[in-house]
C-alpha cells in the first residue's frame, strides 16, 4: 500500500489526532530495495510491503458482530478479510422458531472448509460467558436475566476479552452488513498500514469511506458524508475547538463503524452502549489522557501518548437501509455521548441539544434524557478467573494467558484448522462457543 503521511495534525493533552490520509496505491508489492534511495525522498508518501501488513494481520483479531444478518451478506464480508487475521464472530441472532444462530453455524462451518480460516464463533448470550463475566469481576454487561444484555456495544466489549484470551496485539471491528467483500479487505489493510506506522502502542485507525452510493432519480450518486456524521464530527470538533481556542476540522470519522484499536488501548478505556460506542472513542480517550481531567494517566502514555489515525477507504461503503429512524437513533446517541461528557461546556450543551431540535430528533422545549450506559476499562476484569471459568469448554486450550501482564498478550500458538469444536450435545436454545 502506498498512504499519504497526514496533512494535519491536532495535539491534545497526551493525544496526537492525525487528519484523514489518502490511500495512493492499494497494493504496492513485496519489499525490494529497488530504487531505495527514490523512496526515502518521497517523504509525503510512505510504502507499505505485503510482508509488513502481513506481520500486523498475523497478531489482529477481526470481529464481526452479527444479528439475524442474510447469510450471504455475512460470507461476503468473511471472504473479504484477509486470511492471516483470527476472525471472531459474536452473534445475538435468534435462537427460537428458526435457529438463525444455527444457520450461521453451518455456513461458517462450510466456509471453513474451503478457506482452513481461523474463525471462532460466540453466541451473545451463552450462560457460560455470563458466568465468566460475573466471576472475572465485570457484571456490568449483565441484565437481570443473568445473560450479557443486547446491544452491539455488550458484544464488542465481550470480543475485546475473547481476542485478549486469544493473545492478539490488535483487534478491528468490521459491520456485517458490508455488501463489498473488496471494501471489507481494504479496510483490514489500513487498519494494519495505520498500526505499522503508529509510533504508540496506544493507538486507534478509523477509517473515512470514500463515498456512501446512493439511488437518487434513478442514478447513483456517490455522497460523501453520512447524515449522521456529519453532525458528530461538528461537534466533536467543536469540543476539541473550545479547549485549545482554535477553529478545527480535524475529525471526521466521529460514526465510525469500521475501527481497529491496539489492545493496550482497547483494555483502557470505558465504554457506552448502543450506537454512542464509535463517538465515545474519541470523547473518553480526551477524557482520560487529555491532561483537562484530574485522572492517573499510565507512565507509557505519558512518554508514548495516544495516536488517532483516519484512513480514507478507496472502495465505496454499501450496507444496508435501515431508514431514517436508524439514522436519528445514531445521530442522538452520539450527541448523548459529547452532551454528558465532563468536558463538554455548557455553550456545546446548548448547541446540541438546539442542532437535535432543528433535526425532528427532540421535539421543542424537550430535555436531553439520558439513554446510554457507560461501562467501565476492561482492566477490570480478572482474566485469569474469566479464563478458569471457560477452561472446560473444547475451546479453552486455544486461549492464551501470561499472568504476568494482561495489557495485551505476545503470541498463541495458533487455532486448530479445519477441525470443529461444539458442544452440540447440548438442548436447542442453549448457546454455546464454538471454535474452527
Amino acid at each position: 500500500m502506498r498512504i499519504e503521511i497526514p496533512r494535519e495534525v491536532e495535539r491534545f493533552g497526551h493525544i496526537v489526532i492525525h487528519d484523514v490520509q489518502k490511500v495512493w496505491e492499494l497494493d504496492a508489492g513485496l519489499k525490494h530495495k529497488r530504487n531505495e534511495s527514490k523512496e526515502k525522498e518521497r517523504r509525503v508518501i510512505r510504502r507499505i510491503s505485503y510482508e509488513s501488513l502481513q506481520a500486523v494481520q498475523e497478531q489482529m483479531a477481526i470481529v464481526v458482530p452479527i444479528k439475524d444478518e442474510k447469510i450471504k451478506l455475512i460470507e461476503g464480508v468473511l471472504a473479504g478479510i484477509p486470511h492471516h487475521c483470527l476472525v471472531i464472530i459474536v452473534s445475538n441472532s435468534k435462537r427460537e422458531g428458526v435457529d438463525r444462530f444455527k444457520i450461521e453455524k453451518e455456513a461458517l462451518e462450510h466456509i471453513s472448509k474451503f478457506t482452513k480460516k481461523d474463525i471462532f464463533i460466540v453466541h451473545q448470550k451463552d450462560p457460560k460467558l455470563a458466568q465468566a463475566c460475573k466471576e472475572s469481576g465485570y457484571d456490568y454487561i449483565l441484565g437481570d436475566d443473568g445473560l450479557v444484555k443486547n446491544g452491539k456495544a455488550e458484544g464488542m466489549i465481550l470480543s475485546t476479552i475473547l481476542a485478549n484470551l486469544c493473545g492478539k496485539k490488535y483487534l478491528g471491528f468490521i459491520d456485517s452488513d458490508n455488501y463489498f467483500p473488496g471494501a471489507v479487505h481494504e479496510y483490514v489493510q489500513e487498519y494494519s498500514a495505520g498500526f505499522r506506522h503508529a509510533n504508540s502502542d496506544y493507538s486507534m485507525v478509523r477509517i473515512s469511506w470514500h463515498s456512501k452510493p446512493k439511488v437518487v432519480e434513478s442514478q447513483l450518486f456517490f455522497a460523501k458524508r453520512g447524515r449522521a456524521s456529519e453532525h458528530t464530527n461538528k461537534m466533536l470538533n467543536e469540543l476539541l475547538s473550545s479547549y485549545t481556542g482554535y477553529g478545527s476540522e480535524i475529525i471526521k470519522t466521529g460514526n465510525a463503524g469500521e475501527h481497529a484499536l491496539s489492545m493496550k488501548l482497547a483494555l483502557n478505556i470505558d465504554y457506552s452502549s448502543g450506537y454512542s460506542i464509535e463517538p465515545f472513542h474519541y470523547i473518553n480517550v480526551l477524557e482520560r489522557f487529555g491532561g483537562i481531567l484530574e485522572n492517573n494517566i499510565p507512565s507509557d502514555v505519558m512518554e508514548n501518548g495516544v495516536e488517532f489515525f483516519q484512513i480514507e477507504s478507496r472502495n465505496p461503503h454499501l450496507h444496508e437501509v435501515k431508514g431514517d429512524e436508524h439514522v436519528k437513533s445514531m445521530s442522538r446517541e452520539a450527541m448523548e455521548s459529547i452532551y454528558r461528557s465532563p468536558l463538554c461546556p455548557d455553550d456545546l450543551k446548548r448547541t446540541i441539544v438546539e442542532d437535535l431540535r432543528n433535526r425532528g430528533i427532540l421535539k421543542k422545549n424537550q430535555k436531553m434524557t439520558e439513554t446510554i450506559r457507560y461501562y467501565p476499562a476492561l482492566t477490570k476484569v480478572d482474566m485469569k478467573k474469566f479464563k478458569k471459568v471457560i477452561e472446560n469448554e473444547p475451546y479453552a486450550e486455544h486461549l492464551e494467558l501470561d499472568m504476568t501482564d494482561y495489557t495485551y498478550l505476545n503470541g498463541i500458538n495458533g487455532l486448530m484448522r479445519d477441525k470443529v469444536l461444539t458442544t452440540d450435545h447440548l438442548p436447542k436454545g442453549e448457546n454455546f462457543l464454538e471454535v474452527k
